[in-house]
């Protein structure tokens, strides 16, 4: 049976294809999920350390049954996913002798879904998992090595965006914009769907087993074919913090998780009414809040924060990249809204500046992308491109920096039919070996900062600057190839060829110009998965 797990960063969607109905089902693990009157099953994404050696945790709505998400321990964690794959700069909490990752938090907190799954109980032979359009390859990496400790025969991963447009089932629509709106991430995606295509491996595979549904089977897939990209690190999560700002201005109150639930709870309020109170009193120390917010106050907030700058910053690029492929807004026959934060009002509003209202469609929020994403097991095959670009570092003398030369340009197909080419000097008298540091390159517009404000886990726009992920920048990872005779300045010594594979592995092959002798062919120097 194929699972797929939307891992969000507020909350956490879990579905499978029900043989009996031929549909897909959201399911209810007992514990972990939570139902309201609105929302289907959704796990929240918290978690609590209960013992960091015995790796004993509490997750999902247990932790807020039992209270721990209003403390201020060190133990509760949410919003833990905007923290993996990321370079941060703060605390990171020492738990039971143990240093904490957030890459800890997450493979606790994905480990104990599945066994929830299996105490159903139901079997699991194939999982799918959804990955924000904008997640570093250092994020995908680490579900990667996730995936390889889990008992699942065939693993496999799909953008965020383009699970949504296949779930909301829209396999004879021409060109579909997604706007996925989250907890922790904002992605846009313009999708295509086609119907014929030529049978070929399915997703993005982290791990393989026997053959999929569509190879053994003889089916011909559909196609997904993703035409354009834009992400930031802007979510709901970020919303409830400008609210707590607000509160913290005006009448002096404190930050701390249950203010940040209070403040999560006005939200949700203001996506149906127009006016929101929440008032909480704690019997044991006497501690009480009432907060009150109107819609209008609320709106004021996102703009003071240049909220709407941002939707339209990432609105602008995917239309501006939709542009370079003869693709006009005219042509964009459904708009998708997904996540929770797309249940905002003024975000609803602020699409209609753009789109039809007839074009908009959003009453699948939180369960399109986890539905969608089990199109793979159905033949569904996705054609992709590489969303960030790919570099080498070298020594910028002029700034006396560290610089990033692109060799993969954003954008690029995979897998490539052409490989580019380098050629490079030695820069050293005598130098024995030949050391490249690859490094994936953010967006240039901009890029986000994680850091701790505090306790407090925040993301900030660098607006201006270009963020860089190194990949290989370790003593083993830098040295691809050793030189013999060794290396002299001033003269041309190396060819190097790039390529992506179609499981986007980056290859290099090595060619010594002096000795004509291949030194390495076609290599996979950075393994993503």
């Amino acid at each position: 049976m194929t699972i797929a797990i939307d891992f969000g960063t507020s909350n956490t969607v879990v579905s499978r294809w029900n043989p009996a109905t031929q549909q897909p089902e959201t399911l209810r693990l007992p514990g972990l999920s939570w139902i309201s009157a609105q929302n289907p099953p959704l796990i929240p994404s918290l978690l609590y350390v209960k013992d960091a050696t015995a790796d004993q945790v509490v997750l999902g709505q247990q932790v807020r049954d039992q209270g721990y998400d209003i403390s201020s321990d060190h133990r509760f964690f949410r919003n833990f996913k905007r923290g993996i794959g990321t370079n941060i700069q703060g605390f990171l909490p020492e738990l039971d002798g143990q240093v904490v990752t957030f890459e800890r938090v997450g493979e606790w907190f994905l480990t104990q879904v599945l066994e929830a799954v299996r105490g159903i109980p139901l079997p699991i032979d194939s999982l799918v998992f959804t990955v924000p359009v904008d997640s570093f390859e250092a994020y995908r990496y680490w579900l990667g090595q996730v995936c390889q400790s889990l008992e699942v025969e065939q693993v496999r991963m799909l953008d965020e965006p383009t699970a949504a447009a296949l779930g909301y089932g829209l396999t004879e629509q021409d060109v579909v914009l997604v706007i996925d709106f989250g907890g922790g991430t904002l992605d846009l995606s313009l999708v295509r769907l086609n119907t014929t295509v030529q049978n070929k491996p399915l997703g993005f595979i982290l791990k393989w087993g026997q053959k999929s549904f569509a190879e053994s089977s003889g089916q011909k897939p559909k196609t997904a074919r993703v035409l354009a990209k834009a992400g930031q690190n802007l979510g709901g999560s970020d919303i409830d913090h400008w609210l707590i700002d607000y509160f913290a201005q005006t009448q002096g109150l404190e930050k701390t998780p249950l203010t940040t639930r209070l403040a999560e709870r006005l939200k949700i309020q203001l996506s149906l009414q127009t006016q929101a109170t929440e008032v909480y009193f704690n019997d044991e120390t006497l501690d009480s809040y009432e907060l009150e917010l109107s819609r209008e106050q609320f709106e004021e907030i996102l703009t003071q924060h240049q909220f709407f700058e941002n939707l339209d910053r990432a609105m602008n690029q995917v239309l501006q990249q939709a542009l370079r492929q003869g693709i006009e807004k005219s042509n964009i026959s459904s708009v998708l809204l997904v996540g929770g934060s797309s249940q905002i009002p003024s975000v609803q509003t602020w699409v209609k500046q753009y789109f039809e209202p007839e074009k908009i469609r959003c009453e699948k929020p939180f369960e399109a992308i986890s539905h969608g994403a089990l199109q793979l097991s159905l033949g569904t095959k996705i054609e992709d491109f590489l969303y960030h670009s790919y570099g080498i570092r070298y020594w910028n003398r002029r700034d006396n920096c560290h610089s990033w030369h692109p060799i993969i340009q954003s954008g690029q197909a995979y897998p490539m039919t052409e490989p580019v080419e380098l050629v490079l000097g030695a820069s050293l008298e005598n130098q024995p070996s030949i050391e490249l540091v690859i490094g994936e390159l953010g967006a240039e517009t901009g890029g986000t900062e994680v850091f701790f404000d505090g306790d407090r886990l925040v993301t900030r726009s660098t607006a201006g600057k270009t963020p860089v992920q190194a990949l290989n920048d370790t003593p083993e990872g830098r040295s691809i190839a050793r030189l013999n005779p060794p290396g002299q300045p001033g003269r041309d010594r190396i060819k190097v060829l790039f390529s992506v594979d179609e499981k986007r592995f980056l290859l290099i092959t090595l060619e010594d110009l002096l000795t004509n002798e291949m030194l390495v062919n076609n290599q996979a120097v950075v393994q993503l998965s």
